[in-house]
Order: structure tokens, then sequence, then C-alpha cells
């Protein structure tokens, strides 16, 4: 039996819709992550782009658990003296519903060219209508 190495063009890209509305910030970060990377597919590889366009809608619904909201803290540096802020997850749920979501993604994708291009690949939106129907993207649960 011959191994069989995926090539480009073997590669075959879905767009899938989650709807964020209730779940948890970290398990469905899990989720979209993986998607993104290719996990899901058979024929995945790590030196190759196998992972899929997703668009995650109703980001304002997001939940966490215990006293993240007031607990957890988001930095941001600006590389100058003094330039160290510091955010808590309900500031920036009020300022912008998605970042928090995209945070979270990004850390979980590799640190290189291919994870920037990955997270290009996710379509973020705080309510319920997305831009992307001509796609015809799949619904996951």
């Amino acid at each position: 039996m011959k191994t069989v190495s995926t090539k480009p063009n073997m590669i075959e890209k879905k767009w899938y819709v989650i709807d964020a509305d209730g779940q948890t910030l970290g398990r469905l970060a899990t989720k979209v992550s993986a998607l993104l990377i290719g996990k899901h597919k058979t024929y995945f590889g790590s030196n190759l782009d196998c992972g899929d366009n997703v668009i995650v809608i109703n980001t304002k619904g997001i939940k966490v658990t215990g006293k993240k909201l007031e607990d957890k803290t988001y930095y941001t540096y600006s590389g100058y003296q003094g330039g160290l802020k510091s955010r808590s997850l309900q500031e920036l749920n009020d300022v912008n519903p998605t970042k928090a979501l995209e945070i979270a993604v990004k850390g979980m994708l590799p640190k290189n060219k291919m994870g920037k291009t990955m997270l290009l690949k996710l379509h973020l939106y705080a309510d319920s209508e997305h831009k992307h129907e001509a796609q015809k993207p799949e619904v996951l649960k």
C-alpha cells in the first residue's frame, strides 16, 4: 500500500456558518480553529493550508463561565514607555464584540505565515447578518 501525500490541487475548500449565540468562548474557539487549520479532513497535512472558510455570526451572545467578564484582562503594548493598556473582557465586548473570539482563535493557530493566512479565512459578525450568501455556506451546529 502506498502513502499518498496531499497536493494543493487535491484540497477542497468549503464555507461554514456557526451561530455563536449561547456558546462558550473557549469551546467555540477550538472548533473554529480546527476548521481553519483543516484537522477535520482525512487528507490533512501540516505543511499545506487544508482549512475551510468559517463565518461566525451572533458573537454578541458568546458566554464565559465564572467571573471572567470582570477578571479576564487583555493587554496591548505600543512599544513606548507607558504604552501598556489593559481592558477587561466586558470592556472589550462593549467596544468590539468580535475581538475576544478573534484573539482566542488567533492564539490557537500556528505562529507563522500560514497561520496569518488561516486567520484571513475567519469572518466574524456581531449580528445574525453576513454578506457571504453567494458562497452557499453550510450551517454547523
